[in-house]
C-alpha cells in the first residue's frame, strides 16, 4: 500500500457551506482563500515526492525521527485553516436566524460526509477482485463517480433541483452499495469487510471539524471559552503523550492534539478577521505575535517530550500553530490590508475548492492504469519534475472546473 494514504490532511472549504469567507463588514477575506490554495499545491507536491527516492532528508516527513521539516507543517496547515472557517460559518447562519439545532445537525452532516469520503480513500487500494466480485480499478472508479454525484455543485443548480436530488441520492446508493459490496483479504488470510481502523484524511478532519465546530456552536464569540478550550485541547494531548490518558479510548488523545490545531484556527479568525478582539491591523498584529511568542515558549518547554507528527506530540502541534498564525497573518496584512492579490491568483482556484483539488490529486494513486502519472517509483530530478506537473495539472482541471462553476462541497 503506497504511503499516499497516510500523507497530508486537506482542508474542508472554510463555510463548508457555499458562502464566501468574508469579515463581520461584509468584506471577501482573500487571504483565507490564497493561504488554502498555497496549503493545498504544497500539499498535492509533497504527496508525490514522498514518493520520490534519493532526495534530501528535509523534503520527506521525519517519520519516527525526532524533528520536523516544512513536510510536516502542511497538515496543520489544513486543520488551522478549517479553524479559520468554523466562526464565519456558524455566525453567518445564526446571523441569518438557523436555530442551534439546524446548524448542529449541519456539522453532523457534513462531518459524516468527510468520514464517508475517507473510508473510500483508505480503503481503495485493498480491494479483493474476487472476494468483491469486481476489479479494484472498476472500485475506484465507480466510487469517484458516486462522491461526485453526491456531492457535486453544478451552475444554474437552484433551477434543476430535482436533478440535483437525483444525482445525490444515486450517488449515495452508489457509494454505500459499493461500500456494502467490498472486500479485502486480511493479515491471517482471511477475507474482511470495509475496514474502519483508519478512516484516512478527511475521516481525522471529520472529527476535528465536528469538536470544534461544536464547541464554537456552544460559545459563538466567547474568546475567553474557545481559549479555554484550546488550553484544555494542548493539556490533553501533553497527558496523551507521558502516558497518563491509558484509560481513555486510544482515538481520543490523539485527536485532541489535531483539534487543538483546528481550535487555534478559530481563535486566530475571531482576531485576525473578526472586530470583537481587535478592531484595527495593529492590534491584531499585538495580539497575534503574542499567541506567537506564548506558543514557541510553551513549545520549547514541551521539547523533551518530542518533536513529531507521527506521535502527535505536544511541542510539533504548538510549533506549527505558531507558524500558521504568523503566516494568517503576513497574507491577511498582504491580501486585505493592502489589497495585492493579483501575485496569488495561480492559487485561488485550489484555494475556493480545496476538496476538488484533494480529490483530483488521488486518481493517479488509486485508479491503476493511471498511476504512471503519479511520482511513484521515481528517483531524483525526475521525480521532482513529475511532482511539480502533477501538482500544475490538479491545479489547471481544477481552476477549469471552477471557472465553469462546477465545485465539490459538503
Amino acid at each position: 500500500m503506497t504511503t499516499i494514504v497516510t500523507e497530508e490532511y486537506v482542508g474542508v472549504r472554510h463555510d463548508v457551506e457555499a458562502v464566501a469567507p468574508v469579515s463581520p463588514g461584509g468584506t471577501r477575506v482573500v487571504s483565507v482563500d490564497i493561504f488554502r490554495g498555497l496549503n493545498m499545491l504544497l500539499m498535492i507536491f509533497v504527496n508525490n515526492i514522498s514518493e520520490v527516492t534519493g532526495l534530501p532528508w528535509w523534503t520527506y516527513h521525519r517519520g519516527d525521527v525526532n524533528g520536523m521539516t516544512y513536510v510536516d507543517m502542511v497538515f496543520p496547515g489544513f486543520l488551522f485553516l478549517m479553524g479559520m472557517a468554523i466562526p464565519l460559518a456558524i455566525d453567518g447562519r445564526i446571523a441569518r436566524g438557523e436555530s442551534r439545532a439546524k446548524i448542529a445537525w449541519h456539522l453532523i452532516v457534513r462531518s459524516v460526509s468527510l468520514l464517508a469520503m475517507g473510508l473510500f480513500i483508505a480503503n481503495a487500494r485493498n480491494v479483493d477482485p474476487r472476494a468483491t466480485h469486481m476489479t479494484q480499478t472498476w472500485w475506484t472508479v465507480l466510487g469517484f463517480i458516486a462522491i461526485a454525484m453526491t456531492w457535486v455543485q453544478l451552475p444554474g443548480e437552484a433551477q434543476r433541483k430535482v436533478l440535483h436530488r437525483i444525482l445525490h441520492y444515486v450517488g449515495l446508493a452508489m457509494l454505500g452499495t459499493l461500500f456494502v459490496l467490498f472486500r479485502k483479504v486480511g493479515p491471517g488470510g482471511q477475507i474482511a469487510t470495509l475496514d474502519f481502523s483508519y478512516v484516512e484524511i478527511l475521516g481525522l478532519l471529520a472529527w476535528a471539524y465536528l469538536l470544534v465546530g461544536s464547541v464554537y456552536l456552544i460559545f459563538p464569540k466567547r474568546f475567553e471559552f474557545v481559549t479555554g478550550a484550546f488550553a484544555l485541547m494542548v493539556a490533553m494531548n501533553v497527558f496523551s503523550t507521558l502516558g497518563w490518558l491509558k484509560w481513555m479510548p486510544g482515538w481520543i488523545p490523539f485527536e485532541a492534539g489535531l483539534s487543538s490545531m483546528t481550535m487555534a484556527g478559530v481563535l486566530a479568525s475571531m482576531v485576525i478577521v473578526g472586530d470583537g478582539i481587535a478592531s484595527h491591523f495593529k492590534q491584531k498584529a499585538m495580539w497575534i505575535a503574542s499567541g506567537v511568542a506564548i506558543l514557541l515558549a510553551l513549545g520549547f518547554v514541551l521539547e523533551p517530550l518530542g518533536i513529531s507528527k507521527n506521535h502527535d506530540t505536544p511541542a510539533w502541534c504548538l510549533y506549527c500553530t505558531a507558524a500558521n498564525l504568523a503566516i494568517a497573518l503576513v497574507l491577511y496584512w498582504i491580501a486585505d490590508v493592502k489589497r495585492w492579490q493579483a501575485w496569488a491568483n495561480f492559487a485561488k482556484p485550489a484555494g475556493e475548492n480545496p476538496l476538488l483539488a484533494y480529490l483530483l490529486h488521488y486518481v493517479p494513486f488509486l485508479v491503476v492504469p493511471l498511476i504512471w502519472f503519479s511520482a511513484i517509483g521515481t528517483s531524483g530530478a525526475f521525480g521532482v519534475f513529475k511532482s511539480v506537473l502533477a501538482t500544475g495539472v490538479v491545479l489547471l482541471i481544477t481552476a477549469v472546473l471552477v471557472h465553469w462553476k462546477v465545485k465539490l462541497r459538503v
